[in-house]
């Protein structure tokens, strides 16, 4: 009770759901949405949700609440391509949820069964946003769960590759099965060979070791040869295309060293090595698991990007509408779009005018005007007011879909990289080859048994553990502390092409400026800036809310009218008031000569221009743009020490890209506006050291075709799934944060290889010469490997970020 009084009488109350400032004129929320949101969950007494949030520290997120009917997710077209059946007559499906953010959105989003009757479970994967929702058709329809979740400020979307999903999901489940039987019998076979050894030193008798070697080969056998077939099936299929990989070397030491430890068992005297080679057959399906994840990130771009268009459509016909499938749309069709829904495909508009929101494609901070007539495209927001619209192209034909394509390929084409490490990884195997050859033959005349000893002890000694982890184990302990320091970056290789310098090209809105209209200039009276906030405030135009946040304070105002495209006029404390586009306001007052030259020259710098008329003369004028972030310039400037050319590609006004540029102290030539995502694109593809640093949706093809895509906080999240990097903070200092530390990861590496280097020249030496035999190769494989795990978890490779 105490806590509400005191933030009643704080003059910047805090909204009830999200926490954000309540403007003035509102009670406890700061939206609509967030006062619907809170009064649902209340309702369902799901109140513990704002305990955990705080809990979690979870920052304040507005909720967004469409209030859709969701029809569309009952059509038998969409049940029978998107939903699957489940034992006990039950029905399967997943959903993209928007805005989970934290662990209180997992707890609530998995409270709803309870609430729900006929819901019988809801799975949450939070990284992904991705929910897995199991329900009874005949109690209840998928529409009904889909409007609970979006009543708690969950808006869900259809995820469009369940089919991929399941596929790779039996996939993984299968490898990890096969690492848990592997795991398990080196732990069995480790324990077994400690008795062998102690034996070896103190003595033992021949039944029991005869026992343990038996015992030992038994484990070993579906291990080596179940779990760890697929190296086999790897060397087999490398030699049959008469190239060399790393399967090569370990499916020869894997087989030599079954075959001779074999042998020895039945003679029951020699070395056996299955501990040995059961733990590499453990850590080497490890490594591959991983590696597969990481694969699998041009597949999570493509679902994330599909899921930025709507679910559904409104489709006209004749006087009435009804909501479909997306993909059920057909060039021809008539849609209808009201304020705030997003457009579903590729059209013309038929009838209505309205603002559109296309930062999505173009990265334009500004709303664009759309009249009868006019091109628009699926993905863009509809802002102000109702539009028809005749579909032309749906689906992967529209420009989303192409975007889409686009990315695809971009993140194919960085298969010449993994080409060329096959390459060097090639030459490697080769030489381990031929030396195992060669010292073989040298001990052939002294028995052919030892001569397999010293054999099978190069191999050994110099298997690709230690030198295989010197790279990837420094890079992705660098990774680790990366993103514990708000840095998530998705693949290792991703920091050694940050050390090479070259371009670095920076999108404008929302990366180096803040991505919000706000009022950057000022002429005239600034007392008439709260009448012009009085009126927009019945406004949620972006060029309103930038006036009533520019205002000191708020007054009440009368009646108030809009003109779509041009802005509002109404009266404020009894005077005439006018607020909007010059073209609009000259309609309606005289303005000065003064004002309006000043507008003329921020028109030319590409700044968004209002003015304000109080009875019938225009008392001062308002400049919107794009504030430039306070860290910006001096960032640019240490990339700059650090090797990279920064330059600038914006969808926005080539002027207002220009001033930007200058304060940042980029060069004219180097910063380019209204330049299209499939322009950045040709741009980004133009150069192989190339950095891209973008935030939309427009970025995405540029991202991944960049040799390093980095998104920024805020970014949409198909450009988020596009990049190699996401910086959780905003501000593209961070961007300077992540290029020192791969500088300084990239030194671990060093270190690791020459540590390995001279580790495998060392054991090559030994093994050749006859001082090395398999047990003590066997010994000192995984000593090396820990010198290198050490070497690279014990560096600060990025510090945590204060």
């Amino acid at each position: 009770m105490c806590a509400e009084v005191l933030r009643a009488a704080d003059p910047e109350p805090e909204c009830a759901h999200c926490g954000l400032p309540v403007p003035e004129g509102r009670s406890r929320f700061c939206c609509d949405a967030c006062e619907a949101v809170w009064h649902a969950i209340h309702t369902c007494g799901l109140a513990q949700y704002y305990a955990l949030r705080e809990a979690g520290s979870a920052g304040p997120t507005p909720a967004r609440w469409t209030g859709k009917g969701y029809g569309e997710l009952d059509d038998p077209s969409f049940q029978e391509r998107a939903c699957a059946a489940a034992p006990g007559g039950l029905r399967r499906t997943d959903l993209f949820l928007e805005g989970v953010h934290c662990a209180a959105c997992v707890w609530l989003v998995e409270r709803l069964p309870r609430l729900h009757p006929g819901l019988v479970s809801v799975a949450l994967d939070l990284p992904r946003g991705r929910a897995r929702v199991v329900w009874d058709p005949e109690k209840t329809a998928l529409s009904s769960i889909a409007r609970r979740l979006d009543r708690f400020g969950y808006a869900p979307h259809p995820f469009r590759g369940a089919a991929a999903a399941e596929h790779a999901r039996r996939e993984d489940r299968a490898l990890l099965i096969r690492i848990g039987i592997a795991g398990a019998v080196a732990g069995n076979v480790m324990a077994i060979a400690f008795a062998l050894y102690g034996g070896i030193l103190h003595g033992m008798e021949p039944a029991y070791a005869a026992l343990f070697r038996w015992s030992s080969l038994l484990l070993a056998l579906p291990a080596i040869l179940g779990c760890g077939s697929a190296f086999f099936r790897g060397a087999w299929g490398a030699l049959r295309t008469r190239t060399l990989h790393m399967d090569v070397p370990i499916a020869l030491g894997l087989a030599a060293g079954l075959v001779q430890g074999a042998v020895n068992t039945v003679r029951g005297t020699g070395q056996v090595y299955f501990e040995t080679l059961c733990t590499l057959v453990f850590l080497l399906l490890v490594g591959r698991y991983l590696q597969r994840r990481q694969q699998r990130k041009a597949a999570d771009a493509t679902e994330m990007l599909a899921a930025l268009a709507p679910a559904s459509a409104r489709l006209v016909e004749g006087d009435e509408t009804r909501d479909v499938p997306i993909e059920t749309l057909l060039p021809g069709m008539i849609v209808e779009i009201r304020a705030g829904e997003t457009i579903p495909a590729d059209g013309i508009v038929l009838a209505g005018q309205s603002d559109l929101d296309t930062s999505l494609l173009t990265g334009e901070a500004r709303p664009v005007p759309v009249q009868r007539g006019d091109a628009v495209h699926a993905g863009t927001l509809n802002l102000a007011a109702l539009l028809r619209v005749r579909v032309e192209e749906a689906g992967e034909a529209t420009r989303v879909g192409r975007l889409l394509r686009l990315v695809e390929e971009s993140a194919r084409r960085r298969a010449p990289i993994v080409q060329t490490a096959d390459r060097m990884a090639g030459w490697f195997v080769a030489v381990v080859l031929v030396l195992a050859a060669l010292t073989a033959a040298l001990w052939w005349s002294r028995g052919p048994a030892n001569a397999l000893d010293h054999a099978i002890a190069l191999l050994i000694v110099t298997c690709p553990c230690a030198l295989g982890l010197a790279t990837p184990l420094a890079l992705s302990a660098a990774v680790g502390q990366a993103a514990r320091a708000g840095l998530l970056i998705k693949g290792a290789d991703v920091l050694e092409a940050l050390t090479r310098g070259g371009r670095l090209w920076l999108d404008k809105t929302g990366t180096v400026t803040s991505g919000d209209l706000r009022v950057v200039d000022w002429a005239g009276d600034a007392d008439v800036r709260m009448l012009a906030a009085a009126l927009e405030a019945h406004s949620a135009h972006p060029v309103a809310r930038a006036i009533v946040a520019a205002a000191p304070r708020q007054i009440p105002a009368g009646e108030a009218v809009e003109t779509q495209g041009g802005g509002v006029h109404g009266r404020v404390g009894g005077r005439a008031v006018c607020v909007g586009s010059p073209r609009f306001v000259a309609a309606h007052a005289t303005i000065p000569a003064p004002l309006a030259a000043r507008s003329e020259t921020w028109s030319a710098d590409g700044h968004t221009v209002v003015l304000v008329a109080v009875d019938g003369i225009v008392r001062a004028a308002a400049a919107l743009g794009d504030a430039l972030r306070e860290e910006a310039p001096a960032a640019v400037a240490r990339l700059r020490a650090l090797g990279f050319r920064p330059g600038m590609l914006s969808g926005d006004h080539p002027r207002a890209v220009l001033a930007v540029a200058e304060k940042m102290g980029i060069p004219a030539e180097d910063a380019r506006g209204s330049i299209s995502p499939e322009g950045k694109l040709q741009v980004v593809s133009a150069d192989d050291r190339v950095v891209m640093v973008g935030d939309g949706v427009n970025d995405a093809a540029a991202l991944a075709a960049a040799g390093v895509g980095i998104a920024v906080h805020g970014g949409a999240e198909a450009a988020l799934a596009a990049a190699d990097v996401y910086v959780t903070r905003p501000g593209i200092d961070a961007v300077v944060r992540l290029v020192e530390g791969a500088h300084r990861a990239l030194r671990v590496v060093r270190r690791n290889l020459a540590f390995s280097l001279l580790y495998n020249v060392a054991g090559v030496v030994l093994a050749m010469t006859g001082m090395l035999d398999p047990v003590v190769a066997a010994v000192l494989m995984p000593i090396s490997s820990l010198t290198v795990i050490v070497s690279s978890y014990r560096a600060r490779t990025f510090p945590p970020c204060r």
